[in-house]
């Protein structure tokens, strides 16, 4: 059984034809890419990279938190820089340290053309139901 998360208090909306994440049987979480849009305004970021990053990891954990897990139950991330070069890199990944602590989720990082944004974050979950 799959369970679509459509929508989750003060958190991000799609954007598109999507869920903001699928539930596969009740034990993982399937999130979608994350962008920095603020939920309050609906207008996307056009702060920093580490602005950005620091928007895109709350929307992600308003979903993850509203389909009953935690940050800590991420395995894996996805992460995607409009432009991967050292400087955005580092931007990111000390945000990203930051939010994650000592749970470090397995992840790679790819460039990629993004419309309006400098970074967008997906990831697994793993539910402890």
């Amino acid at each position: 059984m799959i369970t679509r998360i459509t929508s989750v208090p003060n958190g991000p909306t799609a954007i598109g034809p999507y869920a903001l994440a699928a539930a596969a049987e009740g034990k993982f979480l399937f999130v979608s890419g994350m962008t920095p849009m603020d939920p309050a305004t609906g207008k996307m970021s056009e702060g920093s990279v580490a602005e950005q990053t620091q928007i895109v990891l709350e929307n992600m954990r308003k979903v993850i938190e509203g389909a009953g897990g935690t940050v800590a139950d991420v395995v894996s991330c996805r992460i995607y820089l409009a432009q991967l070069t050292e400087k955005n890199f580092a931007e990111m990944n000390k945000v990203y340290a930051a939010f994650f602590g000592t749970h470090a989720p397995a992840r790679a990082t790819i460039g990629a053309q993004l419309l309006n944004m400098a970074v967008e974050i997906e990831c697994v979950v793993r539910l402890s139901s």
